[in-house]
């Protein structure tokens, strides 16, 4: 049925497999975490005070106001938490496919439990099994260029053959690019949602989410039913960075979205490496100026590969242009020379190379059957980039 702000998916699987755990400390977690107004940094402070779920809500009202944020009104709330309001949420979870985590649940993501603010509590739709492998995050922009595009799918699928899981944010642009060369590649990705497991957002990833469900997993903090509010996405852009080893961006423009990831990795003390591009480009200013800053750079496929622990027969060159082979031909060999990553139209090719329009256009014809050159509309070519 369609929503404002996304769409219910039309999907509809069963619940992942995980032990039932009823235990009273589970439905303590379960209680505490479903209070809308406590949040995951009240509740560590909780935490560190009181040591359990338990013993929060068993907690007096004056111990409880004692704490630092955490005033009368919501003492009274956390007082009023039951075990009943647990099993409420399990079964509204349960019907909606859904299963819910709570971090003494031995499927719960163990380098989640260990950021600054850890979610308190997961709904979960899908394998759970992906949580198991090591994960790489792959992010970037919305607006992306042909470039970031290609990069991003191959190195999804670098992670993908080394053994990761891929993560990232089910959003448009190179998100869902990630996610879907993951899954091309016959591996698993994991998809942090900003609302409930059961909204697609945005409306046109539809036949993605349907894909994630049945090969992958989605997470979020949100209730079923839940669509995107202010906020959201910063707040689970943590968890994207926090179930990942690796934090991979890929292009990101000057103060963007993507650079809030950046931030909660690099808090919660993750290994952030970027994507080199053209300092021309805006989309790549935000991952220039990052490397810049002392990211690790991605120079080749193979680079993540290595960070996975994987190693790669014959993964041997860098990422760039093909190199030309030594059969070119002269004007071949001007051609190719004359052409970048970036789009050019026939007349900027022609007076780089110094040749003739016609000779151009026909080199051009050879060097793109050969696979060294693409065509592009608007009767625009480029070098053809081979990764690995």
């Amino acid at each position: 049925m369609p929503t404002t702000n996304g769409t219910s998916i039309g999907v509809k699987l069963p619940p992942p497999t995980t032990p039932p755990d009823l235990s009273a400390e589970r439905l303590a977690w379960i209680a505490l975490a479903s209070l809308p107004n406590l949040g995951p940094r009240r509740i560590a402070a909780l935490l560190s005070i009181f040591e359990s779920p338990s013993g929060i809500l068993s907690a007096s009202r004056q111990a409880l106001g004692a704490v630092e944020g955490i005033s009368i009104r919501l003492a009274e709330e956390i007082r009023g938490a039951s075990a009943a309001d647990a099993h409420a949420l399990i079964a509204r979870a349960d019907a909606a496919g859904q299963v819910v985590l709570v971090p003494s649940d031995p499927a719960f993501p163990p380098l989640l439990r260990s950021i600054p603010d850890p979610p308190p509590l997961l709904y979960a739709r899908g394998d759970l099994a992906w949580l198991d492998r090591p994960a790489v995050a792959i992010i970037g922009s919305r607006g992306h260029s042909r470039y970031g595009e290609e990069v991003a799918a191959a190195l999804a699928r670098e992670a993908v053959g080394a053994g990761a899981v891929v993560v990232s944010g089910m959003a448009r642009g190179l998100d869902a690019i990630a996610h879907r060369a993951a899954l091309d590649a016959g591996g698993g990705t994991i998809g942090v949602l900003g609302a409930g497991a059961d909204i697609v957002y945005p409306a046109q990833n539809r036949g993605l989410y349907d894909r994630v469900l049945a090969h992958g997993l989605l997470l979020t903090e949100s209730p079923p039913g839940e669509r995107p509010i202010r906020g959201s996405f910063p707040r689970r852009n943590r968890i994207i960075s926090g179930l990942a080893q690796w934090l991979v961006v890929v292009e990101a423009a000057e103060a963007s979205g993507t650079l809030i990831t950046v931030g909660t990795a690099l808090e919660q003390g993750r290994d952030v490496l970027a994507v080199p591009g053209p300092i021309t480009s805006l989309t790549s200013r935000g991952t220039n100026r990052l490397l810049r800053d002392g990211a690790t750079p991605i120079l080749a496929p193979e680079d993540l590969a290595e960070m996975l622990g994987a190693t790669h027969a014959g993964h041997g060159a860098a990422p760039g242009p093909v190199p030309a082979p030594c059969t070119l031909s002269a004007d071949e060999a001007c051609v190719l020379g004359a052409l970048s990553l970036e789009p050019m139209q026939v007349d900027a090719v022609t007076l780089a190379a110094g040749l003739p329009t016609g000779v151009t256009l026909g080199v051009l014809l050879g060097l793109e059957l050969g696979g060294l050159v693409e065509q592009l509309p608007g009767a625009q070519y480029r070098r053809r980039l081979q990764w690995g």
